[in-house]
Order: structure tokens, then C-alpha cells, then sequence
């Protein structure tokens, strides 16, 4: 047995050997390249579809997850065909809403007042998995942070929010401060969750990690996130008064025939039908239910309050 040990790898680098002295120096066809002809290869088109957008306010993973099985019911109802779109950020968003690149948005009240002003219009909103058809912020920290008890303790430490764009996770809970006399000023530092898409998950775990003292997040995010992280170590210091809910928005020149399509398809979905319970429930959502313009005027009053009037008026004030 010990002659094998060493009569077999002794063999095998040999072999080795050989191939690399040898291997190359039989004839080989030698192709010559002609760099001068050259063929333009052409990406296929994605075929003609309704574009459907979730604001990025979680992952793309989580986006498509939640929102692949009532496309695909929407679809199956209204005979369009349709395809879900993925914007990185809510400003990418937003843009593509204002281009026509996004047939049907699905985005959070405050960006909804934004993109109004291009001409979208609010067809539908969601009744939340609470059952209210409106949702809050919520201002959370460590719960083995003792130096913060209450939004006064929160000045003069850091802060991670989701979105300059987001409701829930920092316009809400920004108001909130400013109803208290905390200005962004009186904060030693503001950041925004960084990357693409995730930012309600990346806020949530920067506070988890100890990089920030203070996290803000829309209402139902740590129930996202209870898989990651071990959330009885979270503490929500305060929650904001409830607005509207999500908003299904339809942009400038859409079909008004697609549109009543797809609303009469998302209207008549019901939590009694098990199946449909499942798209709903998967979506985050328990319903869904007609919605105005005018619903949204409460957060229109408050970008007022927050100097943010020129970004959110109805008239579309500039930038």
C-alpha cells in the first residue's frame, strides 16, 4: 500500500509534466479572425404589455413576491396582458410614471401626489392587512437604547429614514417631529437608506446593526423583516397619525377602457374567496377599493406644513 501512496501521484505528475511540454506542440489549425466582418447582435424586445410598477419601498425580490400572483389574476381577468417593472429607487419611479414607461403605479400617497402633477390619476387604493384603509409611520430604535424614551430624546442623535420620497418612512414621521418642535436641524445627522430598492429592510436593520440611533418605517415593515432579524429587540418610540392608503395610479392618456378594466378586476377581489384571499394576502393588502384625487389632499396639507408645497401641489410646482 505505501508503494501506491507514492507510485500514483508520482505518475500523475508525470503525466502532467508531459502534457504541458508536449500537449501544445502538436499542429494545431490556427483560425485566423476577420475583425472587419462583424454581425450586430439585436436584443429582443419585451412584447407589447401594460407595465405595472410596485415603488420600490422593499426588495425586487419582495416586489415580485408580493405582487406576481394579482398580476397575474389582473391579467386573467382582463385579458391584457401585463408585466411587472422594476424601478431601483422611488425617484427612477417616478420619472418613468412621467415618461409613460409605467402603465399602472403602485406607489405610496406622497409619491402619488408627485406624479399627479404629470397628469397621473388615482383609480384605486388598499385597504390594509389591519383592515383600515389607511396606514402611519413609526419612529423605532434598539430597545436596549436607553438614552431614548420619547421624540425629545431623539434630538441631537442620528437618524436612517427609507426615502426623501417616502410617506411612512420619513415625510409621516417628519411631521410628526415638526408637531413636536423638532426641525431637521435639531437631528445630528439624517442619512437614507442606500442602494436600490430594500430600504425599508435596510433602515430597519442600520438601527438593528447599532449605525444609527433612530429608524423611520411605514407601518407593517418589521413583520417583513421578522425573518432577518429578532424584532423583540426593536422598540417603536412613536407612531404618526394615519393617512390614505397606498394608491393604484394611472398615467397621463391610459386607456380609460384599461383602466375601468383593471379597476372592475381589483374591486370585485373579496377576502371570502379563498383564492383570492391568497393574492390579496400575498400583496399585503386585505382589499382594494375605488380612490380620488381628492383622498389625497390630507397629504398634500402636509407637504405643505413640511416647506414641500413647490414639490407636491396640484398645479405641479417645480423643483
Amino acid at each position: 500500500m505505501l508503494r501506491l501512496k507514492y507510485t500514483l501521484p508520482v505518475a500523475l505528475l508525470l503525466v502532467g509534466v508531459a502534457v504541458f511540454f508536449f500537449g501544445g506542440t502538436h499542429d494545431e489549425k490556427i483560425v485566423r479572425v476577420d475583425m472587419s466582418v462583424q454581425e450586430e447582435l439585436i436584443v429582443p424586445e419585451p412584447e407589447p404589455a401594460l407595465t405595472y410598477a410596485y415603488l420600490p419601498q422593499y426588495s425586487h425580490k419582495v416586489s415580485y413576491l408580493r405582487h406576481s400572483r394579482l398580476i397575474d389574476y389582473l391579467a386573467k381577468e382582463t385579458g391584457l396582458r401585463i408585466r411587472q417593472v422594476f424601478p431601483d429607487t422611488f425617484e427612477e419611479h417616478r420619472n418613468m410614471v412621467d415618461r409613460g414607461e409605467i402603465d399602472i403605479s403602485f406607489s405610496n400617497p406622497m409619491t402619488y401626489i408627485r406624479i399627479a402633477n404629470s397628469g397621473a390619476k388615482a383609480f384605486a387604493r388598499i385597504i390594509e392587512p389591519s383592515g383600515s384603509p389607511t396606514f402611519r409611520g413609526q419612529i423605532i430604535t434598539r430597545k436596549d437604547n436607553r438614552s431614548i424614551r420619547n421624540l425629545k430624546d431623539c434630538i441631537g442623535k442620528s437618524w436612517i429614514a427609507v426615502d426623501p420620497l417616502s410617506a411612512g418612512g420619513y415625510l409621516y414621521p417628519l411631521g410628526l417631529f415638526y408637531e413636536n418642535g423638532i426641525t431637521t436641524s435639531d437631528f445630528r445627522e439624517i442619512s437614507f437608506a442606500p442602494g436600490p430598492g430594500g430600504k425599508q429592510e435596510k433602515a430597519v436593520l442600520a438601527v438593528y446593526a447599532g449605525k444609527y440611533d433612530i429608524a423611520s418605517i411605514r407601518e407593517g415593515t418589521l413583520e417583513i423583516v421578522k425573518d432577518k432579524i429578532n424584532i423583540n429587540k426593536i422598540r417603536i418610540i412613536a407612531e404618526t397619525k394615519p393617512y390614505p392608503g397606498w394608491v393604484y395610479a394611472a398615467r397621463k392618456g391610459l386607456d380609460p377602457e384599461v383602466i375601468q378594466k383593471i379597476s372592475n378586476a381589483m374591486f370585485k377581489m373579496s377576502m371570502d374567496d379563498p383564492k383570492q384571499a391568497r393574492i390579496l394576502s400575498q400583496a399585503g393588502m386585505r382589499g382594494i377599493i375605488p380612490a380620488r384625487d381628492n383622498d389625497y389632499d390630507s397629504v398634500r396639507e402636509l407637504s405643505k406644513e413640511l416647506g414641500l408645497s413647490t414639490l407636491y401641489n396640484k398645479q405641479g410646482g417645480t423643483e
